[in-house]
C-alpha cells in the first residue's frame, strides 16, 4: 500500500511544479508583452509558443476583445491557482486514504 501512496504524493507533486512552471511562463509572456520584444529572439519565440495553445482560447471565450488589454493571462493564473488548490491537494488526499 506504501508504493501507491508514495505514487500518488510523487504525482501530485509533478502536476504541481509542472502547473508552477507554467504560470511562471505565462507571467514572463504577460511582463514581455508591456515591453516591445524582438519576434526573432528564441526566448520571446519560446514564451510564445509554450503559452499560445492555451491562452489563444481563453481569449476566444472572454468577452473583453475590443478593450485593448488582454486579462487571459490572469484568467489562465487563476486557473492554474484553482488547480493546484483543487486538483493537487485532492489527490494527496487521496494519498493519505489509501493507507
Amino acid at each position: 500500500m506504501f508504493v501507491v501512496e508514495n505514487l500518488a504524493f510523487a504525482v501530485a507533486k509533478i502536476i504541481d511544479v509542472v502547473l508552477t512552471l507554467y504560470m511562471w511562463l505565462i507571467i514572463f509572456r504577460a511582463l514581455i508583452s508591456w515591453v516591445n520584444p524582438d519576434p526573432y529572439n528564441p526566448i520571446v519565440r519560446f514564451l510564445y509558443r509554450a503559452t499560445e495553445p492555451v491562452l489563444a482560447p481563453v481569449r476566444r471565450i472572454l468577452p473583453f476583445g475590443g478593450l485593448g488589454v488582454d486579462i487571459s493571462p490572469i484568467v489562465v493564473l487563476l486557473v492554474i491557482y484553482f488547480l493546484q488548490l483543487f486538483l493537487v491537494r485532492t489527490i494527496m488526499q487521496a494519498a493519505v486514504y489509501l493507507r
